[in-house]
């Protein structure tokens, strides 16, 4: 399979913000203008989160979605305060070609199976936040990585994958921002669970992280901070994958 180079936008709108941990938000930048950029650079998919959704019950990134459709021709993919297919199916409507989610599946698992069973299994992705605890077990986190939900990474990945989801968007809240490199324990466990496709998100900090999260079973890496501060560009990180035997999309 193919290793995918993904550009990871967190927007509180109308702002590209960044942080670490999921805490501390920066200002970057337009959003508009950083997923531009990235197309042209030759990312593979764009991922945009709107880190405030959860707050107002609402994603509000939908006419960003629409403008970056009409000139980013790369799969975008939207999460953050969907709650209904009607939501869902309004991002789509929007130009997105993937919906993720994370609370509301907690809240209500069987939303899982509405949303791919009007939307597609391809178009679901299944949001996990993960936290390492004191006693070593991974547990399940929801609202940018504030709200403890009571579940394991363990028990929420094999419940959730039988409801029809097409990829998972796992979230390392221990290296999100750190450019430390993914938890690659993290990544084992939940590639040791489920066959479904799984994008890293958090921890790049040099073209090397990425090669780890493809040889420990990732499918793709979401990224930002290297990208958003021009530490490294995206045909770095391919360079690299392709010099060390990955494939990856040219």
């Amino acid at each position: 399979m193919t290793f995918r180079v993904i550009s990871r936008l967190d927007i509180k709108p109308p702002n590209l913000v960044k942080g670490i941990h999921l805490e501390g938000l920066r200002k970057v930048g337009n959003p508009s203008d950083f997923a531009t950029k990235y197309y042209s650079q030759g990312v593979d998919e764009i991922s945009y989160q709107d880190i405030v959704a959860s707050l107002y019950n609402r994603n509000s990134i939908k006419d960003l979605v629409s403008a970056t459709a009409e000139s980013v021709f790369v799969p975008i993919s939207v999460g953050g305060g969907i709650r209904t297919v009607a939501d869902a199916t309004e991002l789509i409507r929007s130009g997105a070609d993937k919906v993720s989610v994370n609370t509301a599946a907690i809240k209500r698992p069987g939303f899982l199976r509405e949303l791919a069973e009007v939307l597609g299994s391809q178009a679901i992705i299944l949001g996990v936040e993960a936290k390492k605890a004191s006693g070593g077990d991974y547990l399940v986190m929801t609202d940018c990585g504030r709200e403890h939900t009571g579940k394991s990474v363990n028990d929420w990945i094999q419940e959730a994958c039988d409801y029809g989801v097409g990829e998972i968007l796992l979230t390392s809240i221990d290296a999100e921002g750190t450019q430390k490199g993914f938890d690659l324990d993290l990544l084992a466990l939940v590639r040791r669970l489920t066959d479904v496709p799984i994008i890293a998100h958090g921890g790049c900090g040099k073209p090397s992280d990425a090669s780890d999260v493809a040889n420990a079973g990732g499918d793709g890496y979401a990224i930002a901070t290297i990208f958003h501060y021009e530490k490294f560009t995206i045909m770095d990180v391919k360079d690299h994958l392709s010099n060390v035997g990955i494939e990856v999309r040219t």
